[in-house]
């Protein structure tokens, strides 16, 4: 399996997730709006219209982060997600910006700290109510 990519659904507000994350991440998003892919129904409100079909961030060569807006009828109750995105880092440093980026407005769970397998580890619930597990292994042994 050459990758296994998180793909993260929002209530209209894809577009702001993924502007966030790329300020956090880096990298260039590309976005498809549901206008963009070819006939829409003739009932479809403009406002859904111009949210996101399909949104991508390349982290690595590897590894993209998705996104998309679910059209009406298909909400997502973000009150207790099923799944939570680890991060895995090259540093302690990296760690600790992407925890530090990552947890205004939204609620820490476990502060960045050492554990028995990772040098650096935090789990944080970002404004958009999307968890993450951040994890620097470095000198840690299990």
């Amino acid at each position: 399996m050459p990758a296994l990519n998180p793909y993260l659904l929002f209530n209209g507000n894809a577009e702001e997730a993924i502007t966030f994350y790329q300020s956090v991440f880096g990298g260039e998003a590309t976005i498809v709006r549901f206008r963009d892919m070819g006939e829409t129904p003739p009932q479809m409100p403009e406002d859904v219209l111009n949210r996101v079909a399909n949104a991508q961030l390349p982290l690595s060569e590897t590894n993209i982060l998705m996104v998309s807006d679910c059209p009406p009828g298909s909400e997502i109750d973000n009150s207790k997600p099923g799944f939570t995105v680890q991060v895995e880092v090259e540093s302690a440093a990296e760690a600790e910006r992407l925890f530090n980026e990552l947890a205004p407005g939204g609620s820490v769970s476990m502060p960045l700290d050492r554990v028995q397998w990772a040098e650096a580890f935090a789990m944080v619930t970002d404004k958009f109510s999307v968890p993450w597990m951040i994890n620097y292994t470095g000198s840690a042994q299990m």
